[in-house]
Formats: C-alpha cells, sequence, structure tokens
C-alpha cells in the first residue's frame, strides 16, 4: 500500500509541474483584448484640426463632441455615421424601410417629403426627432470632409441641447423650481437656431450645384403656417440634392411635386405665395392668380 502510495504521488508530480508552465505561457501568447474604435473614426481621418481664429468651427466641433459623450455606447453604435453602400438601395417597401431605419450616411441619404411625413405621422413625430439628428449629422461629417471646418453642430450637438433643456426645465416646473421655464425657452431657442442654420446651409448646398437657393431661412422665426411651409421645403430640396450627391436618380415625390406643389417650386416670397393659389395645393391648381394691390411686389427704389 505504501509503494502504491509513492508511485501515485510520484506519477503525479510531473504532470502538475507541466500543466502550470503551460497553462502560463498559453496566457502569455494570447493578445490583449484591444479597444473598439472609435464612432466615426474614418470619418475624421484627414479632417484638419480648427484654425487658431476659427470659433464657431471649434464651437460647433466642441458641442457635438461634448454631447455625444453623455450617449452610452450602444446607443452611439447603433446610430454612427456609415459609408453609404456602393449598391442602389431598393424600392418600393423595402426601401422606405432601409431609409426610414437606417443611420446617418456619407453621402447623406436621400429621405423624400413623403417618406418624412410617412414615418413621422405613425409615431407622432417620434421618426421626425431621428431625421433632424441623422440630416444634422451627415451634413457636420460631410462639411468637415470637404471643407473642413463646422458651421453647425451635427446630431448630437443640435438636437441633446435641446432635449436635455426640456426634460430639466420641465421636470423642474413640475417639482416648483423657479426659473425652470427659463431653461425650456433657452432650449426652444437653440433648437429654432439650429432650424435657421440648417436651411442656410441647405441654400449653400443648391447654390453648389447651380441652382437658384430655395429657402428663406428666417422664415423659420415666423409662425405657422409659415415655418412649416419652409419646412417642408427644406424637407424637399435637401432630399434632391441627396439625391445627386449619391448618384442616384430622382423619383419623384408625390406629395411635393403634386399635391402640396408650394413645396417644390422655385423660391418665392409671402406676398407671392398669398396671390398665386395655384401653387396651394393640388384642387387650386387652376385658380387664377389675385389682383390685389397690397399683395404686388414692391420694386425697390433706384
Amino acid at each position: 500500500r505504501a509503494l502504491l502510495l509513492l508511485a501515485c504521488a510520484v506519477g503525479g508530480r510531473p504532470a502538475s509541474r507541466t500543466f502550470a508552465p503551460r497553462h502560463i505561457a498559453s496566457s502569455a501568447r494570447t493578445p490583449p483584448p484591444t479597444a473598439p474604435p472609435t464612432f466615426d473614426d474614418w470619418a475624421a481621418k484627414g479632417v484638419p484640426p480648427p484654425a487658431a481664429g476659427d470659433l464657431v468651427d471649434r464651437i460647433c466641433r466642441a458641442v457635438n463632441f461634448a454631447c455625444r459623450q453623455t450617449v452610452v455606447g450602444s446607443v452611439r453604435r447603433a446610430v454612427a455615421l456609415r459609408r453609404a453602400p456602393e449598391q442602389p438601395g431598393e424600392r418600393g417597401f423595402a426601401g422606405f424601410l432601409a431609409k426610414a431605419t437606417s443611420p446617418p450616411e456619407l453621402p447623406p441619404v436621400s429621405r423624400p417629403t413623403w417618406l418624412v411625413i410617412a414615418a413621422s405621422v405613425p409615431t407622432l413625430l417620434g421618426w421626425y426627432g431621428f431625421y433632424k439628428f441623422s440630416t444634422e449629422e451627415e451634413l457636420f461629417w460631410e462639411e468637415l470632409r470637404t471643407t473642413g471646418r463646422a458651421t453647425g453642430c451635427g446630431g448630437y450637438g443640435t438636437l441633446l441641447p435641446f432635449v436635455y433643456a426640456v426634460l430639466l426645465g420641465g421636470a423642474g416646473q413640475l417639482a416648483g423650481v423657479h426659473g425652470s421655464e427659463t431653461l425650456v425657452e433657452a432650449g426652444s431657442a437653440w433648437i429654432l437656431a439650429g432650424q435657421v442654420n440648417l436651411y442656410r446651409r441647405v441654400n449653400e448646398l443648391c447654390a453648389e450645384r447651380g441652382e437658384q437657393p430655395p429657402l428663406y431661412a428666417w422664415w423659420a422665426l415666423l409662425p405657422p403656417p409659415i415655418d412649416l411651409i419652409v419646412g417642408l421645403r427644406q424637407l424637399h430640396f435637401l432630399a434632391k440634392r441627396n439625391a445627386a450627391a449619391r448618384g442616384e436618380d430622382w423619383e419623384g415625390d408625390a406629395v411635393a411635386e403634386r399635391l402640396f406643389p408650394f413645396i417644390s417650386a422655385p423660391r418665392f416670397t409671402l406676398r407671392e405665395f398669398a396671390r398665386r393659389p395655384s401653387i396651394w395645393f393640388w384642387f387650386t391648381d387652376g385658380v387664377p392668380d389675385i389682383d390685389w394691390a397690397w399683395l404686388q411686389e414692391v420694386a425697390p427704389e433706384p
């Protein structure tokens, strides 16, 4: 019995001595895990740093990157900017779903007016928030990559300050905190300023293609329905421009080009819109212009 125990002990020692070194050696050969790449790293390559005296560019980048850090990683990955696929997109309902659920892309996704309405109405304008984020983020990175500077705060920097201000200010009002309404007003002013800036940017993009700027950006400051009119026009003209940037054929937009012609009409003044019923709706197409003196354009003095 003693000899048997001794043999077992001696036979077990080599196994124990060889097991530990092998385990250590195998773990040493395994490379340490690497951190996932930063979101939008591919888009940031080649973008120069802000110029020394360019405060607009510095502020826009800082606001975008700061607000980006307030979002959890899984959400940032889900809405991270990506390259547009090389193959043309699908059509029909499959194409609608692909565009409605697509994260921001470069070149930017063409989202026509009918698609924005079809996705926003059933979601009680919830999807429009995603549209706003995606559009601003696409324009932010496109501008950085083409001009080397940003004049907008992107999706994160445009939308999140507004959301945070409204949530915190609204909670403060419910709790009876004095001055909370100021935070809500500041958030509203921020998103409104971003909308004016978006219209300015759309005008620039259309002018780069040799087209007449289609929008009066200051109409965003006017009460309904004027602010809605210019907003719908922005959807249409940006969608057409994005389709051209992606090399896609414009498939048309029945909502903007037939049902509500004012959306796709060349730029018009407030007086011109009021005196031209033919561009209001599809059923007013044949209505003659209203010949009222106060609706006529006033020629500038020489």
